[in-house]
């Protein structure tokens, strides 16, 4: 016999008039609309971006938002409209929550860009709570073969790392260098890995560095060491503007330069000969399609990832978020709201 969801839950908000922290208050369980599920949520992966909104590094979109945008759940309730996933699936609530479908982004296939799009934990609701809301069709089926706390961070960290890669046109068997080796890094070293690819990281954390060379890095260095070999592609992974000239000068000739974050500080000035010329090039990565989403998680289904998981009670969310920023995490930060 069903059990109906309770009526209140405890939730973490991130206040816009009290940057730099998030409270847990009482919120009513979120009402599915006619198009969404209700998902009891089981784990929550702990992003960056979570930082950037406690912070107020990201302009608030909502007074007081519930963060988390890797929740793994159970789909309790459906809208009336909805044709699947089915009661009692497993589904993952990912960054991007919405898009119009109509503008010259979305039809092109990059609703990405779409100027409407709405995302999870920022303008909605997201996976700090035991329950969440998301669209049917923006939630995703999950590979078999992981737990929930190891999937948690594939629904974000993966899949943004998983578009950077694909955004660095990495050629088959290419020098791809890393800088930063948090949940998104880690995870995608071993997608260029299992491609082909021989990865050098740079990292100023030596339990980052002792993680690389266990995944399978060629060389695990400080950011200021250059390479022994000029770099096919770079991906930026830390939210540090001044890397960027250092990894554009360890590209080789026609190398790209793709920085994955959504938040970055401010760049240095760049040299035009030593950092751009000889058709350098640099990307930005923003959000991700939902192809990009199906296609990252074929890719695990197919390739066994390993996540290095810490793993917080629901009570200790705040201190998970604070640990991340100071770089206490080695790998990816998990919630546990569910035994």
């Amino acid at each position: 016999m069903d059990i109906a969801p309770p009526t209140t839950m405890p939730a973490w908000v991130a206040a816009a008039a009290r940057r730099g922290e998030i409270r847990c208050v009482e919120l009513p369980v979120p009402v599915p609309g006619p198009d969404d599920l209700l998902v009891k949520v089981r784990v929550c992966g702990v992003c960056r971006t979570d930082l950037h909104v406690r912070d107020a590094d990201l302009p608030p979109h909502r007074e007081r938002v519930v963060p988390g945008h890797e929740a793994v759940g159970e789909v309790v309730a459906v809208g009336g409209r909805v044709a699947g996933p089915r009661m009692g699936s497993r589904v993952g609530i990912p960054w991007l929550r919405r898009t119009c479908g109509m503008c010259r982004y979305c039809l092109r296939g990059r609703e990405n860009l779409c100027p409407s799009s709405l995302y999870t934990g920022w303008d909605a609701d997201g996976g700090y709570a035991p329950y969440a809301t998301v669209p049917a069709s923006y939630a995703y089926e999950l590979p078999a073969g992981y737990t929930d706390e190891e999937l948690a961070p594939l629904l974000c960290a993966g899949i943004i790392g998983f578009r950077a890669l694909s955004s660095a046109d990495l050629p088959e068997g290419g020098l791809l260098g890393i800088y930063g080796f948090g949940a998104s890094a880690h995870l995608t070293a071993q997608v260029a890995l299992a491609q082909g690819a021989v990865v050098h990281v740079f990292t100023r954390s030596p339990a980052a560095q002792a993680l690389a060379l266990q995944l399978g890095a060629a060389s695990a260095s400080d950011p200021g060491t250059p390479p022994a070999e000029l770099l096919d592609a770079a991906i930026l992974f830390a939210p540090a503007g001044s890397l960027v000239p250092i990894a554009l000068e360890a590209l080789d000739s026609g190398g790209t330069l793709s920085i994955a974050g959504i938040h970055l500080t401010d760049i240095p000035p760049l040299d035009y000969q030593r950092h751009l010329f000889r058709e350098r090039t640099v990307r930005t990565v923003a959000a991700n399609t939902r192809q990009d989403g199906r296609d990252f998680l074929a890719t695990a289904a197919r390739h066994r990832l390993r996540a290095r998981l810490t793993v917080y009670d629901f009570d200790d969310a705040d201190r998970a978020l604070d640990d991340l920023a100071e770089g206490r995490v080695s790998g990816a930060a998990v919630i546990r709201l569910q035994p």
